[in-house]
């Protein structure tokens, strides 16, 4: 039986827990530095995963940036860049974004009702494959350790970030405040109301809090909970 990623969870949010605010351009809610942590975090991992919002959302690359980091990664013997992995239940994918046309291997998770539609929608472009009915976060999570994945990076959006931690299946997640306050009732949030393991007063283990220039990093160990 393979055994499932280490799953870290990464996400900066504004002082009053946004992700992002509504215009058209992506809100930078991390600086040079921790942007630069975030990219040694993608360079250790074998996979990074987002949901497929946040492809629409963001039209991100997913890649590591440093030429450094690139070459030990080679010289170790795994690819240049992480698998990309995406999920979708709606089958709502954009062939022409960024995502699919640059660093290696790409994977799609969705649901029966959507795969005829996505492979119709990427042909060659990635792996694709369907965790039945619904869903299936464990199913997810035992195919990736199948094919090699032993350490994954999550970066967003909140619905995933929810699904993941409601199911208790993220190992490590890193929370980045940065002091900004975005306002606006209609920007996405970190999380969304759900039934997480142990209820409100169930308190997770802080690893690690450090302010990187202008914002400060949380690092939580959410299985462990007192």
């Amino acid at each position: 039986m393979a055994i499932r990623p280490y799953v870290l969870l990464s996400a900066a949010v504004s002082v009053d827990g946004r992700l992002d605010d509504t215009a058209r351009e992506r809100l930078v809610l991390s600086n040079r530095r921790d942007l630069d942590r975030v990219d040694r975090e993608r360079a250790a991992a074998d996979a990074i995963l987002v949901g497929a919002t946040t492809l629409r959302r963001d039209n991100p690359r997913l890649l590591v940036t440093s030429a450094e980091r690139r070459a030990r990664r080679i010289a170790s013997g795994k690819p240049e860049h992480p698998l990309k992995v995406t999920v979708t239940g709606s089958a709502e994918l954009d062939a022409r974004g960024a995502f699919w046309h640059c660093g290696g291997e790409k994977l799609v998770f969705t649901v029966d009702g959507a795969l005829s539609r996505v492979r119709r929608i990427l042909g060659t472009l990635a792996g694709i494959v369907s965790t039945g009915p619904a869903l299936d976060w464990p199913l997810l999570l035992d195919e990736l350790g199948r094919r090699g994945v032993e350490r994954l990076l999550v970066e967003g959006g909140g619905t995933i970030h929810t699904q993941l931690l409601a199911q208790n299946l993220a190992d490590e997640l890193h929370f980045v405040v940065a002091p900004l306050l975005v306002g606006e009732a209609a920007a996405p949030t970190f999380l969304a109301p759900a039934q997480y393991p142990g209820g409100s007063t169930a308190r997770m283990k802080l690893l690690e809090a450090r302010p990187i220039d202008d914002v400060v990093l949380l690092r939580y160990a959410p299985k462990i909970r007192s």
